[in-house]
């Protein structure tokens, strides 16, 4: 763990960068084409990308150097914004879809790679705790990316929002480059390697639904929680002009706040208990914490008042961050040559489910009220959940106790079903 607080720093740096992004760079395509289909097709290009990416992330990180990709994946995002930044006027709209590509594609191979890497680089006893810490980095990140990006892009404009991400991404690339971290499983003395030459065996979908069925129950809970969080991403600037159409920033900016201040929360609980007890909450946490996130974004619609609607965000914010580690740290238990190919098709199936989301419940917006397309997209994760939490408890009662066996950090997360 002693370097891994500076890799946090540099990846929480890239990831304000990220949110500064994200902001700038929507708002600056329709200021740039005047068109909202042309902002709507950057985004496209962007999650479709992200997906696709998914699939050659998990091969790429299977065969290659994690940390030179990670390398590579922020210098290119960094010169893909000086070039978005030193490009003519005229040039600027064709580039915004090289940008898309790019970003998408890099982002995704970046997070495929770094959690890959994290049991080598902090030991697979300390990956809770190391994936606590990074998502307490983007919380942070994301509350300063979002917080700032108005201002940055009113006071300073678009070229300064573009020089600052660029930067951003260049930092976190010089941290991971200077880092002496180890990012794959050691060298077998005998074999002179952690892989084969030929590269792991080929993992297909029906393959996995064969051999690791609670695994690919667990990505399909994800995928469908893509789906909630789309759907509340993009109802929530409709709830909030309603609230308050005089100041409909407002709400928003008390929501995304308390989520992040409950997502943190989270992570320093779930670090002290894990540290305290020696064992890691399992598949039957993950699928009740997902149970209490999405109903607790249900509430945040109900049209409660300010004080219990931001008690439920917190709530919501708590309980994403708990099954966001918990789910990162379970995938983390699988062998490092198998490791790679589970979260690159992990973040296909996220980011397949956001990006329908964002089609269909825009869709549905014209139509339903804000609570009842939340409600639909999260209750439908409440079901899949729901029935993934009765099927673990029926298989515990059903499974007999195992002998005795000496105790271990990662006992508890490879024994399926048996998570508190």
């Amino acid at each position: 763990m002693k370097y891994f607080r500076l890799l946090v720093l540099g990846n929480g740096i890239s990831a304000y960068g990220s949110y500064l992004n994200m902001v700038a760079l929507n708002v600056f395509v329709y200021d740039a084409t005047g068109s909202a289909l042309a902002a709507g097709l950057f985004m496209a290009v962007r999650l479709a990308t992200s997906v696709v990416s998914g699939w050659i992330s998990g091969r790429l990180v299977s065969v290659h150097d994690r940390k030179r990709l990670m390398v590579g994946a922020d210098l290119c995002q960094a010169v893909a914004l000086l070039s978005l930044l030193l490009a003519p006027d005229g040039v600027r709209p064709g580039l915004l879809y090289v940008l898309a590509v790019v970003t998408g594609g890099c982002s995704t191979l970046s997070q495929v790679a770094l959690r890959s890497s994290i049991p080598e680089i902090v030991g697979a006893e300390h990956r809770v705790r190391a994936n606590g810490l990074l998502v307490t980095g983007r919380s942070l990140a994301m509350i300063a990316g979002f917080a700032s990006s108005g201002v940055v892009v009113a006071q300073l404009g678009y070229s300064a929002a573009f020089a600052l991400d660029a930067a951003t991404f260049l930092v976190s690339a010089t941290v991971l480059f200077l880092l002496p971290v180890r990012t794959r499983a050691a060298e077998d003395p005998q074999g002179g390697g952690s892989a084969p030459a030929a590269g792991p065996p080929r993992w297909t979908v029906r393959m996995l639904l064969a051999t690791a069925p609670l695994l690919m129950a667990m990505i399909a809970v994800r995928a469908v929680d893509g789906l909630g969080s789309s759907s509340h991403n993009v109802a929530l600037p409709l709830y909030s002009s309603s609230l308050d159409p005089d100041h409909p920033a407002t709400f928003i900016s008390q929501f995304w706040a308390t989520w992040a201040l409950g997502n943190i929360v989270a992570q320093q609980v779930i670090g002290r208990v894990t540290k305290k007890t020696g064992r890691t909450p399992g598949e039957r946490a993950f699928a009740l914490g997902a149970c209490v996130m999405s109903a607790g974004f249900i509430v945040v619609f109900s049209g409660l008042p300010t004080v219990p609607a931001v008690i439920a965000a917190l709530v919501a914010g708590a309980a994403d961050g708990f099954t966001e580690t918990v789910y990162v740290s379970r995938l983390q238990n699988t062998p490092d040559e198998q490791r790679g190919r589970l979260f690159g098709l992990s973040a296909s199936a996220e980011n397949t489910g956001f990006g329908l989301g964002m089609l269909v419940s825009g869709a549905l917006l014209e139509r339903f009220s804000p609570l009842q397309v939340v409600a639909a997209f999260h209750g439908l994760a409440i079901v899949l959940c729901g029935a993934l939490f009765l099927l673990l408890t029926l298989r515990v009662r059903q499974t007999p106790a195992p002998p005795d066996q000496p105790p271990g950090p990662d006992r508890p997360a490879v024994t399926e079903g048996h998570g508190r």
